[in-house]
């Protein structure tokens, strides 16, 4: 009889098949795909020049891993580097459907449970440090370690600031929307659910797609977006809809629709920080008050206003989220050239 089972386990793909290795984590339901091997090294003195870099040569790579059949349409993914500032022990690009993020706070946490559970960096108990250059600026995360395993992470964000309160646009289809502008490594605009009829809810999902692609592009096209510093952060990111809170403990709920449509399954770390900006400007927290948000799945971070600061001509805070992620398995992913699909598409 044929042992098929040993057969394949031995199987080794053709010399012509580019290998790319991954490790999979997700933060609070979602996913972050790690790039470990099989990338090419990304020129660049700066993290944003290695971004720009990134989406002129490796867009293949991006879909490939991004899109089917090896990912789907809320994939999201990060391309490891060297360090460019001293107190870094790595960098970052962030991967999602439509390009290239300059922050994200799932993706932090879920880096510095990776750093710690495979030894990438030194591991302290009952606390490590990991420092991480990303296209937004350098960013600190600690993760709290029992037995050589990673537990909770928190992560100071970088200086986030509220751009805009009670604006109103008109978007086609729902009428006069109004919404807050802030940046908490990306920029979102913050629109209260109910106006729309909309529950924070799963159920909710095709709605809240729809809703937050026409209200992107209403401002996109109509309302200039500004970083005091980098113009390459001058961009609406996403549309983030709040709501009552399903837990008791929790401070609100909320659904972020970023990219091309993209439903966050965690409750978005550097949303997090940009509402804890907003709410902090309206006198609604205090600095070093701790509150929770929900998801739309009910997962849950923590958010804390650490300190203030200016960010050119901004009052800013330095935002401290906490979270929890986890490995969920290890690939070795094959681009096959005669594969007419080994690039990826998209299907939603």
């Amino acid at each position: 009889m044929i042992d098929h089972t040993g057969r394949a386990g031995v199987w080794e793909p053709p010399p012509d098949q580019d290998r790319v290795t991954t490790i999979d984590l997700h933060t609070a339901g979602e996913p972050f795909r790690v790039i470990v091997s099989g990338a090419p090294k990304i020129p660049g003195d700066t993290i944003l020049a290695k971004r720009r870099w990134a989406q002129t040569h490796l867009e293949t790579l991006r879909r490939a891993l991004m899109w089917e059949p090896r990912g789907h349409a809320d994939m999201y993914g990060g391309l490891l580097a060297p360090p460019v500032s001293p107190a870094a022990d790595l960098a970052v690009l962030f991967l999602h459907n439509a390009g290239y993020s300059t922050m994200c706070g799932h993706g932090i946490i879920a880096l510095a449970t990776l750093a710690v559970e495979t030894g990438m960096v030194e591991v302290a108990e009952p606390e490590t440090r990991i420092g991480i250059d990303t296209p937004a600026g350098f960013v600190e995360a600690w993760a709290s370690v029992d037995a050589g395993r990673a537990g909770r992470v928190r992560f100071r964000n970088v200086p986030s600031f509220a751009a805009a309160l009670n604006r109103r646009i008109e978007v086609s289809g729902l009428g006069v929307v109004e919404y807050d502008l802030a940046f908490g490594g990306a920029f979102y605009a913050y629109v209260d659910a109910s106006s729309l009829e909309l529950a924070c809810d799963p159920r909710d999902i095709g709605r809240a797609i729809e809703m937050g692609r026409a209200i992107k592009t209403a401002i996109a096209d109509s309302v200039k977006i500004e970083h005091p510093f980098e113009t390459d952060l001058g961009f609406l990111y996403g549309v983030v809809f709040t709501g009552p809170p399903a837990q008791s403990g929790s401070h609100s709920r909320n659904i972020c629709i970023f990219a091309d449509g993209e439903v966050d399954r965690s409750p978005t770390g550097t949303s997090v920080s940009a509402r804890l900006a907003l709410y902090h400007a309206r006198g609604e927290i205090e600095t070093g008050q701790r509150i929770v948000f929900e998801s739309v799945i009910g997962t849950r971070f923590g958010g804390t206003v650490v300190e203030t600061t200016r960010l050119g001509p901004h009052d800013a805070v330095i935002p401290e989220v906490d979270g929890s992620a986890f490995i969920t398995g290890r690939h070795e992913f094959l681009i096959d050239p005669a594969d007419p699909l080994s690039a990826g598409f998209l299907l939603r």
